[in-house]
Protein backbone atom coordinates (compact mmCIF):
# COMPACT_ATOMS: atom_id res chain seq x y z
CA UNK A 1 0.00 0.00 0.00
CA UNK A 2 0.96 3.20 -0.95
CA UNK A 3 -0.26 6.30 1.28
CA UNK A 4 0.39 10.52 1.20
CA UNK A 5 -0.11 12.22 4.08
CA UNK A 6 -1.10 15.95 3.68
CA UNK A 7 0.01 18.24 6.96
CA UNK A 8 1.40 21.25 5.16
CA UNK A 9 1.94 23.60 8.55
CA UNK A 10 2.48 24.80 10.73
CA UNK A 11 5.55 23.08 12.57
CA UNK A 12 3.58 22.28 16.13
CA UNK A 13 0.83 20.73 13.89
CA UNK A 14 2.84 18.60 11.53
CA UNK A 15 4.80 17.29 14.95
CA UNK A 16 1.50 16.33 16.94
CA UNK A 17 0.80 14.50 13.19
CA UNK A 18 4.28 12.89 12.75
CA UNK A 19 3.75 10.65 15.65
CA UNK A 20 0.93 8.22 13.53
CA UNK A 21 4.73 7.41 11.30
CA UNK A 22 5.76 4.62 13.67
CA UNK A 23 2.11 3.45 14.72
CA UNK A 24 1.92 2.91 10.83
CA UNK A 25 4.98 1.05 10.22
CA UNK A 26 4.77 -0.85 13.28
CA UNK A 27 0.96 -2.11 12.13
CA UNK A 28 2.75 -2.90 8.48
CA UNK A 29 5.83 -2.29 7.65
CA UNK A 30 5.56 -2.70 3.53
CA UNK A 31 3.07 0.78 3.51
CA UNK A 32 4.68 3.48 1.75
CA UNK A 33 4.60 6.87 3.58
CA UNK A 34 5.17 10.26 1.05
CA UNK A 35 4.33 13.92 2.42
CA UNK A 36 3.04 16.76 1.32
CA UNK A 37 4.14 19.53 3.08
CA UNK A 38 4.85 23.37 2.68
CA UNK A 39 8.66 23.81 1.60
CA UNK A 40 10.19 25.79 4.93
CA UNK A 41 8.98 22.66 6.78
CA UNK A 42 10.77 20.02 4.67
CA UNK A 43 13.78 19.38 6.53
CA UNK A 44 11.95 18.48 9.78
CA UNK A 45 10.81 15.89 7.40
CA UNK A 46 13.39 14.79 4.98
CA UNK A 47 16.03 12.91 7.66
CA UNK A 48 12.60 10.49 9.19
CA UNK A 49 13.50 6.74 8.06
CA UNK A 50 9.71 5.85 8.20
CA UNK A 51 9.16 8.65 5.55
CA UNK A 52 9.43 7.56 1.51
CA UNK A 53 9.43 10.52 -0.12
CA UNK A 54 9.22 14.23 1.05
CA UNK A 55 6.69 16.73 -1.63
CA UNK A 56 7.08 20.66 -0.91
CA UNK A 57 4.17 22.88 -1.82
CA UNK A 58 4.65 26.84 -1.59
CA UNK A 59 1.27 28.32 -0.94
CA UNK A 60 2.40 30.49 1.77
CA UNK A 61 4.92 31.86 -0.57
CA UNK A 62 1.96 32.49 -2.97
CA UNK A 63 -0.12 33.82 -0.42
CA UNK A 64 2.53 36.45 1.05
CA UNK A 65 3.25 37.59 -2.42
CA UNK A 66 -0.86 37.80 -3.48
CA UNK A 67 0.38 36.21 -6.81
CA UNK A 68 -2.77 34.20 -8.45
CA UNK A 69 -0.46 32.86 -11.10
CA UNK A 70 1.96 31.31 -8.32
CA UNK A 71 -1.12 29.89 -6.39
CA UNK A 72 -2.74 28.21 -9.45
CA UNK A 73 0.98 26.90 -10.68
CA UNK A 74 1.17 25.08 -7.18
CA UNK A 75 -1.80 23.02 -7.09
CA UNK A 76 -1.42 22.02 -10.89
CA UNK A 77 2.58 20.94 -9.75
CA UNK A 78 0.21 18.53 -7.19
CA UNK A 79 -1.22 16.56 -9.89
CA UNK A 80 2.16 14.98 -10.39
CA UNK A 81 2.24 13.62 -7.27
CA UNK A 82 1.26 9.73 -7.01
CA UNK A 83 -0.47 7.82 -8.06
CA UNK A 84 -1.46 6.42 -4.28
CA UNK A 85 -3.89 3.75 -2.74
CA UNK A 86 -5.13 6.63 -0.44
CA UNK A 87 -4.46 10.23 0.22
CA UNK A 88 -5.27 11.12 4.04
CA UNK A 89 -5.51 14.81 5.17
CA UNK A 90 -4.14 15.51 8.57
CA UNK A 91 -4.81 19.43 8.15
CA UNK A 92 -8.74 19.87 7.61
CA UNK A 93 -8.28 22.83 6.25
CA UNK A 94 -9.75 23.89 2.69
CA UNK A 95 -6.52 24.62 1.60
CA UNK A 96 -5.38 21.52 2.40
CA UNK A 97 -8.48 19.20 1.43
CA UNK A 98 -7.95 21.03 -1.72
CA UNK A 99 -4.50 19.58 -2.16
CA UNK A 100 -5.57 16.26 -1.13
CA UNK A 101 -8.04 16.02 -3.53
CA UNK A 102 -5.88 17.01 -6.56
CA UNK A 103 -3.52 14.35 -5.90
CA UNK A 104 -4.39 11.02 -7.98
CA UNK A 105 -5.21 8.29 -5.73
CA UNK A 106 -8.00 5.81 -5.14
CA UNK A 107 -9.63 7.55 -1.83
CA UNK A 108 -8.79 10.77 -0.01
CA UNK A 109 -9.77 10.71 3.58
CA UNK A 110 -10.15 12.68 6.20
CA UNK A 111 -12.57 14.41 9.03
CA UNK A 112 -16.33 14.89 8.17
CA UNK A 113 -17.57 18.53 8.28
CA UNK A 114 -19.07 18.14 12.30
CA UNK A 115 -15.00 17.09 13.44
CA UNK A 116 -13.68 20.42 11.10
CA UNK A 117 -12.96 24.54 12.24
CA UNK A 118 -13.58 24.76 8.26
CA UNK A 119 -16.52 22.21 7.35
CA UNK A 120 -16.31 22.77 3.82
CA UNK A 121 -13.29 21.38 3.45
CA UNK A 122 -15.36 17.74 4.12
CA UNK A 123 -16.43 18.00 0.33
CA UNK A 124 -13.39 17.60 -0.97
CA UNK A 125 -13.12 13.56 1.09
CA UNK A 126 -14.29 10.63 -0.83
CA UNK A 127 -14.03 8.78 3.08
CA UNK A 128 -15.27 11.16 5.54
CA UNK A 129 -14.44 10.47 9.90
CA UNK A 130 -16.01 11.88 12.35
CA UNK A 131 -13.98 12.74 15.88
CA UNK A 132 -14.68 15.62 18.55
CA UNK A 133 -12.81 18.79 17.24
CA UNK A 134 -12.21 19.66 20.71
CA UNK A 135 -10.25 16.30 21.19
CA UNK A 136 -6.76 16.08 21.93
CA UNK A 137 -5.25 16.80 18.46
CA UNK A 138 -2.54 13.68 18.53
CA UNK A 139 -5.70 11.45 19.87
CA UNK A 140 -7.90 12.89 16.65
CA UNK A 141 -4.42 12.69 14.15
CA UNK A 142 -4.13 8.87 15.44
CA UNK A 143 -7.67 8.10 15.04
CA UNK A 144 -7.97 9.56 11.61
CA UNK A 145 -4.94 7.05 10.76
CA UNK A 146 -6.49 3.93 12.34
CA UNK A 147 -9.77 4.77 10.66
CA UNK A 148 -7.98 4.74 7.50
CA UNK A 149 -5.81 1.91 7.67
CA UNK A 150 -7.78 -0.14 9.98
CA UNK A 151 -5.64 0.27 12.60
CA UNK A 152 -6.38 0.94 16.25
CA UNK A 153 -3.70 2.44 18.67
CA UNK A 154 -4.48 2.76 22.42
CA UNK A 155 -3.72 6.15 25.04
CA UNK A 156 -0.74 3.80 26.82
CA UNK A 157 0.83 3.47 23.51
CA UNK A 158 1.29 7.20 22.40
CA UNK A 159 2.65 7.45 25.98
CA UNK A 160 5.45 5.12 25.31
CA UNK A 161 5.95 6.08 22.05
CA UNK A 162 9.72 6.57 20.58
CA UNK A 163 11.62 9.44 20.06
CA UNK A 164 10.29 10.46 16.28
CA UNK A 165 12.04 13.61 15.28
CA UNK A 166 15.70 12.98 13.35
CA UNK A 167 18.23 15.63 12.59
CA UNK A 168 21.53 15.44 9.99
CA UNK A 169 24.68 14.33 11.58
CA UNK A 170 25.23 18.21 12.04
CA UNK A 171 27.32 19.36 15.40
CA UNK A 172 26.20 21.40 17.70
CA UNK A 173 27.61 24.39 17.53
CA UNK A 174 26.39 26.16 21.03
CA UNK A 175 28.41 25.53 23.96
CA UNK A 176 26.46 23.25 26.54
CA UNK A 177 27.37 22.64 30.31
CA UNK A 178 28.93 19.81 31.94
CA UNK A 179 28.67 21.13 35.07
CA UNK A 180 24.97 22.67 35.23
CA UNK A 181 21.59 21.92 34.02
CA UNK A 182 20.83 22.98 30.47
CA UNK A 183 17.51 24.42 29.80
CA UNK A 184 16.06 26.20 27.07
CA UNK A 185 13.66 28.74 27.28
CA UNK A 186 11.37 29.89 24.38
CA UNK A 187 10.05 33.15 24.66
CA UNK A 188 7.93 33.06 21.05
CA UNK A 189 5.06 31.77 19.93
CA UNK A 190 2.78 32.51 16.62
CA UNK A 191 1.19 35.38 18.57
CA UNK A 192 1.59 37.55 21.69
CA UNK A 193 -1.29 36.40 23.66
CA UNK A 194 1.13 32.79 23.34
CA UNK A 195 3.87 34.44 25.08
CA UNK A 196 4.91 34.00 28.79
CA UNK A 197 6.21 37.55 30.09
CA UNK A 198 9.98 37.97 29.77
CA UNK A 199 10.21 39.72 33.19
CA UNK A 200 8.70 36.21 34.39
CA UNK A 201 11.42 34.65 32.55
CA UNK A 202 13.93 36.39 33.50
CA UNK A 203 13.06 35.43 37.22
CA UNK A 204 12.74 31.90 36.67
CA UNK A 205 16.09 32.32 35.64
CA UNK A 206 17.36 33.72 38.99
CA UNK A 207 15.65 31.12 40.85
CA UNK A 208 17.18 27.96 39.51
CA UNK A 209 21.02 27.38 39.49
CA UNK A 210 21.25 26.19 35.71
CA UNK A 211 22.56 26.89 31.85
CA UNK A 212 20.01 29.22 30.49
CA UNK A 213 19.48 29.18 26.62
CA UNK A 214 17.29 31.22 24.53
CA UNK A 215 16.03 31.09 20.95
CA UNK A 216 14.60 33.19 18.36
CA UNK A 217 12.74 32.84 15.04
CA UNK A 218 12.16 36.26 13.78
CA UNK A 219 12.42 39.48 15.06
CA UNK A 220 9.95 40.09 17.47
CA UNK A 221 11.09 36.82 18.80
CA UNK A 222 14.55 38.28 18.85
CA UNK A 223 13.32 41.50 20.76
CA UNK A 224 11.64 39.28 23.47
CA UNK A 225 15.02 37.25 24.02
CA UNK A 226 16.64 40.31 24.72
CA UNK A 227 13.72 41.52 27.15
CA UNK A 228 15.21 38.74 29.00
CA UNK A 229 18.61 39.31 28.78
CA UNK A 230 18.62 42.67 29.86
CA UNK A 231 17.26 41.67 33.12
CA UNK A 232 19.08 38.74 33.51
CA UNK A 233 22.36 37.94 32.33
CA UNK A 234 22.67 34.66 33.34
CA UNK A 235 20.71 34.05 29.95
CA UNK A 236 22.65 32.99 26.39
CA UNK A 237 20.71 34.10 23.41
CA UNK A 238 21.72 31.62 20.81
CA UNK A 239 22.02 32.90 16.96
CA UNK A 240 18.79 32.36 14.70
CA UNK A 241 18.88 28.15 14.33
CA UNK A 242 18.06 26.66 11.36
CA UNK A 243 15.25 23.55 11.89
CA UNK A 244 18.00 20.48 11.65
CA UNK A 245 19.92 22.61 14.34
CA UNK A 246 16.96 23.33 16.23
CA UNK A 247 16.12 19.71 16.63
CA UNK A 248 19.93 18.47 17.47
CA UNK A 249 19.80 21.28 20.07
CA UNK A 250 16.08 20.21 21.83
CA UNK A 251 17.71 16.87 21.97
CA UNK A 252 20.40 17.46 24.03
CA UNK A 253 18.89 20.11 26.58
CA UNK A 254 17.93 18.41 29.92
CA UNK A 255 14.74 21.19 29.90
CA UNK A 256 12.85 23.29 27.47
CA UNK A 257 10.17 25.63 28.95
CA UNK A 258 8.13 27.15 26.81
CA UNK A 259 4.32 28.66 25.26
CA UNK A 260 2.14 26.43 22.92
CA UNK A 261 4.73 26.61 20.42
CA UNK A 262 6.93 24.45 17.51
CA UNK A 263 10.23 24.19 19.29
CA UNK A 264 8.25 23.00 22.96
CA UNK A 265 7.02 20.04 21.19
CA UNK A 266 9.60 19.19 19.98
CA UNK A 267 10.66 18.14 23.45
CA UNK A 268 7.77 15.85 23.58
CA UNK A 269 8.27 14.56 20.33
CA UNK A 270 11.81 13.50 21.35
CA UNK A 271 10.73 12.17 25.25
CA UNK A 272 12.78 15.68 26.54
CA UNK A 273 11.53 17.21 29.82
CA UNK A 274 9.29 20.17 28.98
CA UNK A 275 7.02 22.65 30.80
CA UNK A 276 4.67 24.16 28.33
CA UNK A 277 2.63 26.91 29.51
CA UNK A 278 -0.77 27.72 27.76
CA UNK A 279 -3.30 30.81 28.02
CA UNK A 280 -5.40 31.57 24.98
CA UNK A 281 -4.71 27.86 23.60
CA UNK A 282 -6.30 24.69 25.36
CA UNK A 283 -3.43 22.85 27.11
CA UNK A 284 -5.80 19.58 27.36
CA UNK A 285 -5.90 19.83 23.29
CA UNK A 286 -2.47 20.96 21.84
CA UNK A 287 -0.10 18.51 23.49
CA UNK A 288 0.15 15.25 24.81
CA UNK A 289 1.15 15.02 28.83
CA UNK A 290 3.75 12.85 30.11
CA UNK A 291 5.41 12.14 33.29
CA UNK A 292 8.40 14.01 31.22
CA UNK A 293 6.16 16.51 30.01
CA UNK A 294 3.93 19.02 31.82
CA UNK A 295 1.74 21.54 31.36
CA UNK A 296 0.73 24.60 32.94
CA UNK A 297 -2.70 26.21 31.81
CA UNK A 298 -3.96 29.43 32.55
CA UNK A 299 -7.68 29.62 34.41
CA UNK A 300 -8.63 31.01 30.86
CA UNK A 301 -12.05 29.87 29.70
CA UNK A 302 -10.72 28.69 26.42
CA UNK A 303 -12.47 28.46 22.60
CA UNK A 304 -10.48 25.15 20.87
CA UNK A 305 -12.14 26.63 17.68
CA UNK A 306 -10.79 30.29 17.77
CA UNK A 307 -7.74 32.06 19.63
CA UNK A 308 -8.86 35.24 21.28
CA UNK A 309 -5.39 37.56 20.89
CA UNK A 310 -6.88 39.69 23.97
CA UNK A 311 -6.44 36.92 26.21
CA UNK A 312 -3.31 37.70 27.61
CA UNK A 313 -4.00 35.20 31.00
CA UNK A 314 -0.95 33.11 30.37
CA UNK A 315 1.04 36.11 32.12
CA UNK A 316 -1.14 35.13 35.53
CA UNK A 317 0.94 31.68 35.82
CA UNK A 318 2.86 32.06 38.30
CA UNK A 319 6.81 31.52 38.28
CA UNK A 320 6.31 29.18 41.63
CA UNK A 321 4.10 27.07 39.70
CA UNK A 322 6.94 26.65 37.31
CA UNK A 323 9.99 26.52 39.64
CA UNK A 324 7.17 23.39 41.61
CA UNK A 325 7.47 21.24 38.31
CA UNK A 326 11.18 21.96 37.60
CA UNK A 327 12.22 20.90 41.22
CA UNK A 328 9.90 17.68 40.45
CA UNK A 329 11.10 17.01 36.70
CA UNK A 330 15.14 17.40 37.47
Amino acid sequence: MKIAIVKLSALGDIIHAMVVLQFIKKFDSEILIDWVVEEEYKDLLGPHPDINQVHTINLRRAKKNKSLFMFLNELSRVRKFGPYDMVIDMQGLIKSALVSKLILAKKTIGFDKESLREGLASLFYSDKFNFDYSSNVIERNIALIGFAIGMNISKKQILHKNPFLFQSENQLEIKLSVFKKNILLIPGASHLSKCYHPAKLAELTTLIDANFLVIWGNQKERILANEIKEISDKVIICNQLPLDDLVLLVSKVDLVIGPDTGPTHMAWAMNIPSITLFGPTPGYRNTYETMKNRVIESDSNVNPTKLDKNDLSINNIEVKEILKIFKELI
